[in-house]
């Protein structure tokens, strides 16, 4: 019940913080460009967030065969949105995409760009750990929450504070992660503690790392 409602929560996330841009972009009074690059890797990642739902679906409902024949589609998947991910990240940054509120683009490219090697990380550990059940669907819950923090990001009453905002906000489903796991295990799991520290801590590590002399020479050679 828990993890499916967390499915839910992101898929409806998802669609909330893109709503603008993305999946009602035709109906705004000016309407978000649109490259084909973005078509596609918003079309890839709203499949990752239904793949993600189905599956929890299938779980609840016994059908672990097809949980695991579709989780074949999902390795795919997620190795394409690594691709697509940081491919948009350096396109956007490269074309002089500027942050209304945060900093500099050369600096703020290591969120994206490292966020893809949380998610990698993640991920590959959720496939590692994939016949231990509780392990696996907190990993791939935490996973997620990696490219959900974009969505996040575009949320109007979280974009105007920057990383902060929705650094601050994402987390909160690490919080209601660490909740579950103490009402129903007495303790935190294990998969809870190491994937979720990866996940907190790497955020000011990024915004370290992008604001260093050396990311900032790498970074103006990645988008030039």
């Amino acid at each position: 019940m828990f993890f499916g409602g967390m499915a839910i929560l992101l898929a409806a996330t998802v669609v909330a913080g893109f709503s603008r841009t993305y999946y009602f972009n035709d109906l705004a009074a000016t309407p978000f460009p649109l490259t084909p690059l973005l078509h596609i890797h918003g079309a890839v990642y709203s499949a990752w967030m239904l793949i993600l739902v189905a599956q929890t679906t299938l779980i609840s409902r016994g059908l672990v065969a097809w949980h695991r024949r579709l989780g074949f589609a999902g390795i795919a998947l997620a190795a394409s949105m690594i691709v697509l991910g940081t491919a948009v990240a350096i396109t956007r940054t490269a074309s002089g995409a500027i942050l209304d509120h945060g900093p500099p683009p050369l600096v703020f490219l290591a969120v994206p760009v490292f966020g893809m090697l949380v998610f990698a990380i993640l991920f590959g550990a959720a496939v590692l750990l994939r016949r231990q059940a509780a392990a696996h669907k907190r990993l791939m819950i935490l996973a997620t929450l990696e490219i959900v923090t974009a969505a996040v990001s575009r949320l109007p009453f979280v974009e105007d504070w920057g990383p902060i905002g929705f650094f601050g906000v994402i987390d909160l489903f690490v919080v209601a992660l660490v909740v579950h796991d103490r009402a129903t295990l007495k303790r935190l799991h294990v998969a809870t503690v190491w994937g979720g520290l990866l996940f907190v801590l790497s955020q000011p590590l990024r915004l370290i790392i992008g604001g260093s002399a050396p990311w900032i020479s790498f970074a103006t050679w990645l988008t030039a």
